[in-house]
């Protein structure tokens, strides 16, 4: 698997100099392109400008946005970029502010801002490459909140896929396994309400699927002991009683034994992905 690591210093200047720099944006964010499997070969010992210049290859492209732990070099995250890329996807990996080596305090309105320069800053080396968002867990959060801002810009993206997604940050949090065991605390509810207003964090999922057009799937394991399925269930319904075009909304569900990091795991993944955009974007 061929990847180079990218990152700039984030001096304000226009977004096509910097490999991920907003203008205006004091932040660096660093991410890793993994480039399909079957130019491999071609890769090795290449430069940051052929990296780039790949993206127009025609090869569809996934700018990745991870969960909340650990960053983009995650042992689940680089195996999931290998089987996209075997499947003959470039995989934009990317670490928002605050986490791995990029720069800045993480806050919902930063990571948003940071998945929208990084899809504007691929959409403008893709040339005519379609671009998918693809969120994990916290991501699915960041991905739909960028996916709004694009859609009401006027730029809808070319397909969204959303991995293991809640419905909003307060449901996450009151499902989230290790704070169950503290619910029946008096007053837990709603010092926890308070955390999540006073730092402005809701990643409302459930609110953003609303005013979406793009292409949607949902994936979500059974066993999912993080998310519970249920909360992927209803984020599917809501998306699918909104969208006028049904057929651009899809849930797949995956049997017991991936949990919630390792659908890549599950041989049908690859082929589900690829299935589902080819169809979108014929």
């Amino acid at each position: 698997m061929d990847a180079q690591e990218c990152g700039a210093a984030a001096a304000p200047e226009p977004p096509a100099r910097g490999c991920v720099a907003a203008w205006g944006d004091m932040v660096q964010r660093n991410l890793r392109h993994v480039v399909p499997s079957c130019r491999g070969e071609d890769a090795k010992g290449k430069d940051r400008c052929w990296y780039e210049a790949a993206l127009r290859d025609g090869n569809p492209i996934i700018v990745y946005l991870h969960g909340s732990a650990q960053h983009r070099a995650a042992s689940h995250r680089l195996r999931l970029a290998k089987v996209l890329s075997d499947g003959g996807f470039h995989v934009l990996c990317v670490d928002y502010r605050g986490f791995g080596d990029s720069t800045g305090k993480p806050t919902e309105e930063g990571l948003t801002v940071d998945a929208i320069c990084i899809y504007e800053w691929t959409k403008a080396r893709s040339g005519t490459t379609p671009v998918c968002l693809w969120g994990h867990s916290l991501g699915t959060g960041v991905a739909t909140n960028a996916a709004r801002v694009l859609e009401e810009k006027g730029c809808p993206v070319d397909a969204i896929v959303l991995e293991a997604p809640f419905t909003n940050m307060w449901t996450a949090s009151i499902n989230y396994p290790l704070l169950k065991i503290y619910q029946k605390l008096p007053g837990f509810l709603r010092i926890l309400m308070d955390a999540l207003r006073k730092d402005k964090i809701v990643f409302p999922n459930d609110e953003n699927v609303k005013f979406l057009s793009s292409p949607l799937l949902i994936l979500h394991g059974e066993d999912d002991g993080t998310v519970p399925l249920e909360c992927g269930k209803q984020l599917y319904e809501i998306a699918y009683n909104a969208y006028r075009n049904k057929e651009r909304v899809k849930m797949v569900i995956f049997p017991p034994g991936f949990k919630h990091n390792l659908l890549c795991k599950n041989p049908t993944l690859l082929i589900t992905v690829r299935d589902f955009l080819s169809k979108q974007w014929a």
